[in-house]
């Protein structure tokens, strides 16, 4: 699902800048950027956040400035030390004066060492601390996007059913049309009179229950109330995702057994609204 998440803090001498955000997409695939400093909790972290965010196309990201000047190495002050007296020791056995002992120090291997970049387990509790904080703001955004993605398959389902509910006045018609069609057409091959109403009666109820859809419309009616009992409760798409199935597979019913121009209109738009909410179904949790 779509979210976005973003909180600031500092943490020492660190200012650190937290992100998180997801486009939508069927699986969980999450890309993260973190400073060499915390690799080591690397996996921690993607377990942690990949069961928080279960979907989406989701970036991750940290970064930070120092506040103050970093020093990336330093002198090994007691090596430095001991040459240093090394040095001085030799220069007064020859009896050297005045010797430029610095400037040959630091010509010396191994006397500069970088800056130790250990993890300390403090600041990392601290910025797992922003972490989730971010992620907070992220569920949050998801959550509003879910209210208004509810409100909209809703919206749809209520359609569906009204489209459903418009089809009694054209299959009265459609019924109406068939009884003529059928007495023109026998009365082009028999005299009327010779027409046994009786019979005529039961082949035309026969006729039109092969065209019957009550219990496509009632079953129709029941999904998509399913549905939207769903929607009230802690949703998952898959689940939606087969009621959607059940409500297609009805509305497909009846407009194989519409007929009727005006009953395949109605059955095209709840089609129409149906694939909407399939579309949605695959941004649901």
């Amino acid at each position: 699902m779509t979210g976005f998440g973003k909180t600031e803090g500092t943490i020492g001498n660190k200012k650190f800048t937290i992100e998180l955000r997801s486009l939508n997409s069927k699986q969980l695939d999450l890309n993260m950027r973190i400073p060499s400093t915390y690799r080591e909790k690397e996996l921690e972290l993607r377990s942690w956040l990949s069961e928080n965010i279960q979907r989406g196309k989701a970036d991750f990201l940290i970064y930070y400035e120092s506040l103050e000047a970093e020093k990336r190495m330093s002198f090994n002050k007691p090596l430095m030390a001991a040459y240093y007296q090394d040095l001085k020791e030799v220069a007064d056995q020859v009896g050297m004066e005045g010797g430029d002992f610095l400037n040959a120090l630091i010509r010396i291997p191994d006397l500069l060492k970088p800056e130790s970049t250990e993890l300390d387990e403090e600041e990392w509790n601290s910025l797992m601390a922003l972490i989730k904080d971010a992620y907070h703001r992220f569920d949050s955004y998801r959550r509003i996007e879910g209210e208004k993605l509810r409100d909209d398959f809703r919206m749809r389902i209520q359609l569906i059913l009204s489209h459903r509910n418009d089809l009694s006045e054209p299959i009265k018609n459609r019924n109406e049309k068939i009884r003529e069609k059928l007495r023109n057409s026998l009365e082009e091959l028999i005299p009327i009179d010779k027409i046994d109403p009786n019979r005529f009666e039961q082949e035309l109820i026969y006729y039109l229950e092969r065209l019957d859809i009550s219990e496509e419309h009632q079953r129709l009616e029941t999904n998509c109330a399913h549905f939207d009992d769903e929607l009230g409760g802690e949703s998952q798409g898959k689940k939606l995702g087969f009621i959607s199935q059940e409500i297609g597979r009805e509305i497909n019913t009846i407009g194989s057994k519409a007929n009727d121009a005006e009953m395949q209109r109605l059955v095209v738009k709840m089609k129409d609204e149906l694939e909407k909410i399939k579309e949605q179904i695959n941004n649901v949790l």
